[in-house]
């Protein structure tokens, strides 16, 4: 096959496209020139996508023997990536920009191109595995190594982009593995530290870096009870679950800590109390998509059984989920088989006046959970697909 490897400039990838070559196909490296400022150089272990990145994956490339090129994505991530991020915090939500990267940049953008130019599949150094069924379907799945495993933010990969993925890495037993046969292929990047945080804030002061974009004013923080218990400083700069940088003057009757339980941008408010109040026991979720195949009960409005994972690094806990479609009021309606939601892989971009919505019932609670983060369904290791939370219902806390 015909195999364009996208380069990050880090171990995983460098690997990943040595795996592919040694395979015997025929492979070209590629690496994302994302940054808007060419100059940046990594801190450390912080940021990706740097000039320091461009070299060792030439480098990289160089080892391998493979034709080696630079794509200037850098104006599709502002808008699809950093923009968004962005325009998610002004709303009060908060985003995850891997996620929209993944969806928007590596898995369409750069697939779209590269299927353009005849390449069969895009080689990528994510920790995740996908599986074809005897019909040809392809599912993904869960890495091998539970630690490095990345399919949370593969979660949302359609079936058609899964037909032209590949996840050299998704067995690997551990990373120690991958560096040892990064030195052993003499890649300059096997010790090189894996970068995080979010690549287009290297310093890693989220707050401060929103500021700079978003017109912030002080405004009041209130308890459960609408009670004003200090002050903050721009109500876009906090996330529902957040503990510190509160500076309450003012201690809760308890003597406990309080964490931001909502944000209301409009009001330019923030609602904190205590950690109980984060418990959730039901979420609403929008822009549905499924990796791979639809369950069946997606067309029925059926409950189906899942594990429900609302952060790349967070435990799993189980639940069950319908698919449910809103009328021309905004009310929840059950879909019917003939309804758009029942074929196809992507929910959510489907032709129809109503869009479909995700009802999750967790029989655990979760906690911190905050609207604009994306919740990915599994059965077993294998990824259903993945929806944004739109609402997140307390069973101890109700918004006044």
């Amino acid at each position: 096959m015909k195999v364009l490897a996208a380069m990050s400039g880090g171990v995983d990838s460098a690997v990943a496209a040595a795996r592919a070559v040694e395979a015997g196909h025929e492979v070209v490296g590629v690496h994302l020139a994302l940054s808007r400022m060419p100059g940046t150089l990594r801190t450390g272990s912080r940021g990706c996508c740097t000039i320091e990145d461009s070299s060792d994956a030439w480098r990289a490339c160089e080892v391998l023997g493979i034709p080696f090129y630079v794509w200037d994505f850098s104006e599709r991530f502002k808008a699809d990536v950093v923009d968004d991020f962005i325009a998610e915090y002004a709303a009060g939500r908060t985003p995850n920009p891997c996620m929209r990267c993944n969806e928007k940049i590596k898995f369409e953008a750069l697939l779209d191109k590269a299927i353009a130019l005849g390449f069969d599949a895009v080689a990528t150094g994510h920790y995740a595995k996908i599986i074809e069924g005897d019909d040809g379907s392809r599912q993904l799945h869960r890495a091998a190594t539970w630690t490095k495993d990345q399919s949370y933010v593969l979660g949302v990969l359609n079936e058609h982009q899964l037909a032209h993925c590949m996840f050299p890495l998704g067995d690997t037993p551990s990373k120690e593995l991958v560096r040892a046969e990064a030195a052993e292929r003499g890649l300059s990047v096997a010790s090189k530290p894996d970068s995080h945080d979010i690549c287009f804030i290297p310093d890693g002061d989220t707050r401060g870096w929103l500021a700079e974009q978003i017109e912030m004013e002080p405004g009041p923080i209130l308890d459960a009870t609408g009670t004003q218990i200090g002050e903050h400083s721009g109500a876009q700069a906090y996330t529902v679950g957040q503990r510190r940088g509160l500076k309450l003057g003012r201690p809760a009757p308890d003597g406990k800590p309080r964490f931001v339980l909502e944000i209301r941008p409009k009001e330019n408010t923030v609602v904190a109390g205590s950690q109980e109040l984060l418990e959730i026991d039901r979420i609403t979720g929008v822009r549905l998509s499924w990796a791979g195949r639809p369950v069946a009960e997606a067309a029925t409005g059926e409950w189906f059984g899942i594990e429900l994972q609302i952060r790349a690094h967070a435990d799993p806990v189980p639940a069950r989920a319908r698919v449910e479609e809103s009328d021309d009021a905004g009310q929840a309606v059950v879909p019917t088989p003939s309804s758009p939601s029942s074929t196809g892989s992507e929910v959510s971009s489907m032709p129809g006046p109503h869009p479909p919505q995700l009802i999750v019932e967790l029989a655990e609670p979760l906690k911190g959970v905050a609207p604009g983060q994306t919740a990915v369904m599994y059965q077993d290791t294998r990824v259903l697909g993945q929806a944004t939370i739109a609402t997140a219902r307390s069973r101890n806390y109700q918004p006044l």
